[in-house]
């Protein structure tokens, strides 16, 4: 038998070995931790941003907006305002870019002439709202919020620019031609009209563009603290981006029944033109009028609005 001074000895190590136990999970944890952030700043830039945005790109992914567009299911008004967004945030990344390409951490990734959206985005607003768009342009608070978040940028750390243009530019360059084509097919651009924003001309392979651009980003030279602040505004950066699409989508409460009539109605406009003078007249301008006030006017003064263009429209056919 065990003597109680044995006994109490065995109690006491087997306790010591309970309260450690946990311990050392919660260590093993830490070192873990450790050894991911370690390897993550030893990684290249493009690794780092890309593993620093991880879950935040999958959020994105997952806004009611973006599953819509993978779903083709993209309503006119989604695309009209989402390229009044997409203006206002290229108009402030652009303008800081062109302000700071001479930075040592900006001028290797400063590609206008492959990269830059502005105008395209432009010839799209053109094509939706006529040469008189920039007095229609409507944009959420988010879109604002962004916007200014970039000339601060600009203005206060150049560096933090290698972020939001690889995020907003590389993502447009990788995922354009599959938006594009879900968009046009959506809308029935058969044209390919209104969608400028998707298109690259000055990149011939994206594939060898998105190389030569890591390659590039990757050799920009960044202080520790600089690295840090970099990886944090990529992280910044897509957060600028889901707080855009939700309040896009929260502005809009879904596609309704109103845009595919106006859709439809547009296409019966162009296909008219060709037989009928006078209703011509009535039917582009009826058109114009629903177009416009897609994204500028409330959900049920758009419907009332759409009511009275079909009737006006019809009685002018039966006439």
């Amino acid at each position: 038998m065990f003597s109680p001074s044995l006994l109490l000895l065995l109690l006491l190590l087997a306790e010591r070995a309970i309260i450690k136990e946990p311990r050392a999970a919660e260590q093993m944890e830490t070192v873990e931790k450790k050894q991911t952030q370690t390897a993550i700043m030893d990684s290249e830039l493009s690794e780092q941003i890309k593993a620093a945005t991880k879950d935040s790109h999958v959020r994105a992914e997952n806004t009611e907006l973006m599953l819509s567009y993978q779903r083709g299911r993209v309503s006119l008004q989604q695309y009209q305002l989402l390229l009044c967004s997409l203006y206002k945030i290229y108009e402030a990344l652009e303008e800081a870019l062109d302000t700071n390409a001479s930075h040592d951490a900006v001028a290797p990734i400063y590609f206008p002439q492959e990269l830059a959206r502005l105008e395209s985005i432009g010839k799209d607003l053109a094509y939706f709202y006529g040469q008189s768009w920039r007095e229609k342009l409507t944009v959420p608070a988010a879109t604002l919020r962004y916007a200014q978040r970039l000339r601060e940028v600009g203005r206060d750390h150049p560096e933090y620019l290698v972020a939001h243009a690889y995020t907003r530019y590389l993502g447009d360059l990788s995922g354009g031609q599959v938006l594009g084509r879900i968009t046009q097919k959506s809308l029935g651009l058969k044209s390919g009209e209104g969608l400028s924003f998707f298109s690259f001309p000055g990149v011939s392979s994206p594939n060898l563009f998105k190389q030569l651009y890591r390659s590039r980003m990757n050799s920009v030279e960044l202080t520790e603290e600089q690295r840090s602040g970099v990886l944090q505004e990529a992280v910044t950066a897509f957060e600028l981006n889901i707080q855009v699409f939700n309040e896009l989508q929260e502005s809009l409460s879904g596609p309704s029944d109103t845009d595919n009539e106006m859709r439809q109605r547009h296409t019966q406009c162009k296909h008219n033109s060709s037989t009928t003078t006078t209703t011509t007249t009535t039917d582009d301008e009826a058109c114009e009028g629903l177009q416009s006030s897609s994204s500028l006017m409330p959900r049920f003064l758009r419907t009332l609005l759409g009511v009275f263009v079909v009737l006006a429209v019809g009685m002018a056919y039966a006439f």
